[in-house]
């Protein structure tokens, strides 16, 4: 079986620096890396993970917190996304990662508990509610964490540009003619159902258009039944009614397209839509969507890293880290005539 002091012997290099290499320590140059990560896959070197973990003081292990008001837990296609990327980008990084909960060994516990309890090197937060408190309470620990789609000056965090998604959003509109344009916003709980209402009220602002009160509706928790209702409820004005909605997630865009449809509004001819999100669906509905992409890939990848390297170097230097977004144009938005 080869060991470490196999791989040291092979290359030149000491074994502290092997083993720097392996865990992935910033001072050891990208050349010599190679070199010992070349000669692990030509002698099939595994390491032992008690045996690293005694030798690294780390578990190899990140916890994931994914916390969801919908109830539909990993089935949410942003979300699940991102995890997936981030799992992928950490298992590349020599992390197992883990699912923390409320619940150990069959006893009702907080995350920071179950966090203990695994011995978990660092966190990935994933919360819809901005102001949930065990959250919270787990963000202020000596635990590493990083936290997506939510804001934070107690820990590392990355997020979408929501605030330049919805301007890019209601530019389009406004390029198309449009001038009542409404919005279906998401909870006041979620922080990017705050921000994409704030760049929502900016951007008809920096048009000098008005927003009637009638004109925002919310629609929940991002859910398709809440965005069919909130359609619904648009559709009911009599006078002034809204010739393009921005919808702040694209499932409840599919709710209002629903809407739309049992109505007899014809979307884009009647009705501009635009959505927020870019899940995969939405290329292969009639009409395709126009909406603002999100990068799910380079979030969980940004997050893996900035969390990993927070563990690597113990620092309680924070990184903050926006991922920029993209206008999609399909086929719900027309110029109005």
């Amino acid at each position: 079986m080869t060991t470490i002091y196999d791989i040291a012997k092979k290359t030149g290099f000491s074994i502290t620096t092997v083993s720097r290499a392996l865990n992935n320590y910033t001072d050891v140059s990208k050349t010599t890396k190679k070199i010992i990560l070349d000669a692990v896959t030509e002698m099939g070197y595994y390491p032992n993970s008690s045996a690293r973990s005694l030798t690294t003081k780390k578990s190899w292990t990140l916890g994931v917190i994914f916390v969801e008001d919908l109830g539909i837990g990993m089935k949410h296609p942003f979300f699940s996304a991102v995890i997936e990327s981030f799992k992928q980008n950490a298992e590349a990084q020599g992390y197992d990662i883990i699912f923390l909960s409320r619940n150990v060994g069959g006893e009702e516990k907080s995350y920071l508990d179950h966090a203990s309890h695994r011995g978990v090197d660092g966190i990935i937060i994933m919360c819809s509610d901005h102001k949930d408190k065990e959250v919270q309470q787990l963000i202020e620990s000596p635990f590493p964490t990083v936290v997506v789609d939510l804001h934070s000056d107690q820990s590392s965090v990355v997020y979408s540009d929501n605030f330049r998604g919805s301007m890019l959003a209601v530019d389009h509109l406004v390029e198309l003619g449009h001038r009542n344009i409404a919005h279906i916003k998401g909870h006041d709980t979620t922080y990017a159902g705050l921000e994409r209402l704030r760049g929502f009220r900016a951007a008809m602002e920096k048009h000098s258009l008005s927003i009637p009160s009638s004109y925002i509706v919310d629609g929940g928790f991002f859910s398709v039944d809440g965005g069919y209702l909130a359609m619904k409820e648009l559709l009911q004005l009599n006078e002034h009614r809204p010739t393009a909605v921005f919808v702040a997630g694209d499932n409840m865009a599919l709710g209002a397209l629903k809407a739309c449809k049992e109505s007899g509004i014809t979307v884009p001819d009647d009705l501009s839509i635009v959505g927020f999100d870019d899940i995969e669906v939405g290329q292969h509905i009639t009409p395709t969507l126009t909406t603002i992409h999100q990068d799910t890939d380079l979030i969980g990848k940004k997050a893996s890293e900035v969390l990993i390297q927070q563990i690597n170097t113990r620092s309680n230097e924070y990184a903050a880290v926006t991922i920029p977004v993209k206008l999609i144009v399909r086929e719900s938005t027309k110029a109005i005539s």
